[in-house]
């Protein structure tokens, strides 16, 4: 009896607070509201105090603005949410609590919640970020695992955006010393579909978070805001590759905007992956040669020690990518002769391809050529004579060779 009458509404005993839970799902509730945006979700809580309160006075104040007939974000939605969040292995990370990051949490936009999947003791590492071009050269790769490593040594957690690119590449050197993976659509939802292997490997051996609801897909206007998130983790964010447009000098911009160092690796002036970085230091990006410019630059955290990262593993590309479509052509509908000489024109087109992503106009040693795209030297030979003769590519002395365009 006792209990029914302390719980009774016409008691005059005041209301009880909302428990932490309940307020962490009104929280989202508010956040997942009609026409509520971060920055709207911010001022309701601070002028109603709980979000309870908010979401009471949201209505009023959704009429206020002129929109009639307004309604809350349902709690079936949150609870979907919550129970599609359970099924991919997902924990929510809120604003205010001691596991959100606190570089994040400094940033005027900083997402109220976080959807993450594998360590959130990342989150409270300190972070730099490396970001560049998805159809990075060989040289940039390079640099980006370099640099991943050695940042990742020093005791830094590396942030990217499992992008192709620069991006796999930082996140594969960096799996052995931390990296997290920042995603455009839900933390469930893998993209580019070729880096799922890299998402279930960063689950396991770093993470992965997103702000949006797990089981979005990603749309292009995702990328912009999952940039500001790349840059708000870090204290850093190095560009290693980028194009004088593209989503890396975005989040180079972010992270100005943040108050954040921004620093460039320098490049050809004549590749324009390149010619993003090259502007960056032209207006005062620092200049980054190696990992020990970057921390030069922002300071060591932890003392260097002779332990260094595991073995990079070798990238996720199709070694011969002509005996696949060898395998897949073969049907009753193609004679045998020309189904090979198809697989063979398709398989030497995607070399060609291939190398020509690969190379810049900066030189580059044709043994390291060959090692990045893990094909056999027998079947690299033929494939840079042919460029050579075209006059796409360029040899020179030292076994070097270069694009020419």
């Amino acid at each position: 009896m006792t209990d029914e009458k302390d719980h009774n509404p016409s008691s005059t005993h005041p209301p009880l607070p909302p428990t932490p839970e309940d307020e962490q799902f009104s929280r989202l509730r508010l956040l997942r509201s009609r026409r509520v945006g971060i920055t709207t979700y911010k001022r309701l809580l601070t002028e109603h105090g709980t979000a309870q309160n908010a979401l009471a006075a949201l209505p009023e104040v959704a009429r206020a603005a002129g929109v009639e007939k307004y309604e809350v974000c349902p709690p079936e939605v949150v609870q979907a949410e919550l129970n599609a969040a359970r099924a991919a292995g997902a924990r929510l990370v809120m604003s205010g609590t001691p596991a959100y990051p606190a570089t994040l949490e400094e940033i005027s936009d900083a997402p109220p919640f976080l959807w993450v999947i594998g360590d959130p003791e990342l989150l409270l590492r300190p972070m730099i970020s490396l970001v560049g071009a998805r159809n990075a050269s060989s040289l940039g790769t390079r640099m980006a695992r370099s640099l991943a490593a050695d940042l990742g040594a020093a005791g830094y957690v590396i942030v990217s955006g499992l992008a192709r690119g620069v991006d796999t590449a930082a996140h594969l050197a960096a799996l052995p010393t931390g990296t997290i993976a920042v995603q455009a659509g839900g933390v469930d939802i893998i993209y580019p579909s070729e880096n799922t292997g890299l998402a279930r490997d960063i689950a396991d051996h770093g993470l992965r978070l997103s702000e949006h609801p797990p089981g979005l897909q990603p749309r292009a206007r995702h990328f912009p805001g999952r940039n500001r998130i790349i840059s708000g983790l870090s204290r850093a964010t190095v560009v290693v590759e980028a194009a004088a447009k593209s989503g890396s000098l975005i989040t180079a911009r972010d992270a100005l905007d943040q108050g954040r160092e921004v620093l460039a690796v320098p490049g050809s002036p004549f590749d324009a992956r390149a010619s993003g970085c090259n502007k960056l230091i032209r207006d005062g990006a620092v200049l980054v040669r190696s990992a020990r410019d970057v921390l030069e630059a922002i300071g060591p955290i932890a003392a260097h020690t002779d332990q260094r990262p595991l073995p990079l593993p070798m990238p996720r590309e199709t070694a011969a990518p002509g005996r696949k479509a060898m395998t897949s052509g073969q049907t009753l509908l193609t004679p045998p002769a020309r189904r090979v000489k198809n697989a063979a024109l398709a398989h030497a087109a995607e070399l060609h391809r291939r190398i020509l992503d690969r190379l810049s106009p900066a030189p580059l040693a044709e043994d390291q050529l060959i090692r990045d795209l893990a094909v056999r030297s027998s079947d690299a030979a033929p494939a840079l004579l042919e460029l050579e003769l075209k006059g796409e590519i360029i040899r020179q002395a030292g076994g070097l060779v270069s694009r020419t365009s």
